[in-house]
């Protein structure tokens, strides 16, 4: 199972460009969910909606609509939780200052990299490394990018393995700011906030259990029950976590490059039954026939 619709309506409501982590440019991103089938689209950097104008003025000429979307970090009990904001005003002025806020902890997060891997070796680490990103905040993937570039590792997985992982000394966390604070951000402006992809962070079923019971006491009303690189058993226990605690099903691929099949735009596996899709409950609903 791929496609969860009807092959006339395809949504895919997580994906990145290049404003944030992505390999594909807006207006590339919005050429290959076409050719995917997607139709309705929702651009979810992380930490910025700098890409969704750009995007906006190709899914017009592609005949996809697209939903503001971004993706922000967050914390909760110490560790490091996603949220998806969805359908929400892109140009509220508050909105826009606490993304602002977030760009500065990335860009500081990015300088602490640059100094913890200073051993190396590496000649204006940070500046190849946001040439990588193509001017914008340098993540783990571009550090990774420069290591292999100049011979220090063979392959991003040696870079990680060895500088940029888990317990290693790139692995920066940075200073976000807690889950209430994100999730009202996105209320503030009228969106939907989603909880990312429930079953990435490893979570014990009962910290799962408790992290959603916190995320919808703040005030967030989705979870996304249908993601890239889960298992069957995930997909069941996610959708049974989202009808138990009352709240709206989402859906993404979480792309973020071309040729990982795993993670292609609009390859998502259907959604169980007795889910409510988040998109019904948009400002201008989405639906089967359209909006």
């Amino acid at each position: 199972m791929t496609i969860p619709q009807e092959a006339s309506f395809c949504i895919d409501l997580h994906c990145h460009s290049t404003a944030s982590d992505g390999a594909l440019s807006p207006e590339d991103l919005i050429t290959r969910a076409s050719e995917k089938g997607v139709t309705h689209l929702a651009l979810t950097d992380h930490d910025t909606v700098a890409g969704l104008t750009r995007a906006a003025s190709s899914a017009a000429g592609a005949g996809i609509s697209l939903i503001s979307g971004t993706e922000l970090s967050c914390v909760w009990r110490s560790q490091t939780i996603h949220v998806v904001g969805l359908d929400f005003d892109s140009d509220d002025p508050v909105f826009r200052a606490a993304l602002d806020r977030q760009n500065d902890n990335r860009w500081g997060r990015a300088r602490a990299i640059t100094d913890k891997l200073s051993r190396l070796g590496v000649d204006d680490l940070l500046g190849k490394a946001t040439l990588c990103a193509n001017g914008d905040v340098p993540g783990r993937p571009h550090f990774a990018r420069v290591l292999v570039d100049e011979g220090i590792v063979k392959d991003p997985a040696q870079a990680f393995k060895r500088h940029l992982g888990a317990g290693k000394p790139g692995d920066v966390k940075a200073f976000w700011p807690e889950l209430e604070e994100v999730v009202q951000w996105i209320v503030d402006a009228g969106g939907v906030a989603v909880l990312a992809h429930p079953r990435k962070y490893r979570l014990t079923a009962t910290r799962l259990r408790a992290l959603v019971a916190d995320f919808k006491r703040a005030g967030g009303r989705s979870i996304e029950v249908s993601t890239s690189g889960q298992s069957s058993g995930d997909l069941g226990f996610l959708a049974e976590l989202c009808r138990r605690e009352e709240l709206l099903g989402s859906q993404g691929s979480d792309f973020h490059f071309p040729g990982a099949p795993w993670c292609e735009l609009g390859r998502i596996t259907k959604m169980p039954d007795g889910i409510e899709p988040v998109w019904h409950h948009f400002r201008t609903p989405v639906g089967q026939a359209g909006a």
